[in-house]
């Protein structure tokens, strides 16, 4: 009888397990999604609080404090611009990210690492990966403004997404991919962002497009 209880109780955490995994919405990681930069082994702690900071320039390793953009993956909700011959690529753009001072907000800086001033106008695709896949932000309502970078200078975007009161381990994204406007190319980032596992019916993570929320 005793055996019986337990491998009913086993099959419904297992169930119970499946089922927040798949509310959460996470599908499968794609491989092209990661092409421009670090993987979950170089990522920051598992903690979203504090002011985690990470700084990637032009070398080819997002990991490190000066590291480049080159990859060739494209990522969920890239683009939503006009493009031009003056567009700015991934590869002239150094990126970094920080939290922000409220709670539940990533802010996500661009510098111009180029020669001429570039635009960027559009939302930017960002992919958060954990250990168990990879989770696209939605856009937000925000309109995009056309916005100019000369060298040497920065623009950002903001990354909002529902910080984990429940008390519960919550799901912990360890890298954010990052596709500017009108780009194929993408570059990533260590991140900690822990968010609650739910029904689907809680807040989204949403991004805004590049050059608002200065």
């Amino acid at each position: 009888m005793s055996h019986r209880i337990t491998l009913r109780h086993a099959r419904k955490v297992a169930a119970a397990a499946v089922v927040a995994v798949a509310a959460f919405g996470l599908t499968a990681c794609q491989d092209n999604a990661d092409a421009g930069g670090g993987d979950s082994s170089s990522a920051a702690s598992s903690s979203s609080g504090g002011s985690d900071s990470s700084d990637s320039g032009s070398s080819g390793s997002s990991g490190s404090s000066d590291s480049g953009s080159s990859g060739s993956g494209s990522s969920g909700s890239g683009g939503g611009g006009n493009a031009g011959s003056d567009a700015c690529a991934t590869s002239q753009l150094a990126f970094r990210s920080t939290h922000g001072m409220g709670e539940g907000t990533l802010i996500v800086d661009l510098k111009n690492t180029g020669s001429a001033t570039c635009t960027l106008q559009g939302f930017p695709g960002v992919d958060l990966k954990s250990k168990n896949g990879t989770l696209s932000a939605k856009r937000s309502d925000l309109a995009a403004p056309k916005t100019s970078v000369k060298p040497g200078e920065e623009t950002r975007f903001t990354l909002h997404y529902p910080p984990n009161t429940s008390g519960g381990s919550g799901e912990t994204f360890t890298t954010l991919v990052v596709t500017p406007p009108n780009e194929t190319h993408s570059h990533s980032l260590p991140v900690s962002i822990n968010v609650p596992v739910t029904d689907g019916s809680g807040s989204e993570i949403k991004v805004d497009p590049v050059g608002t929320g200065k």
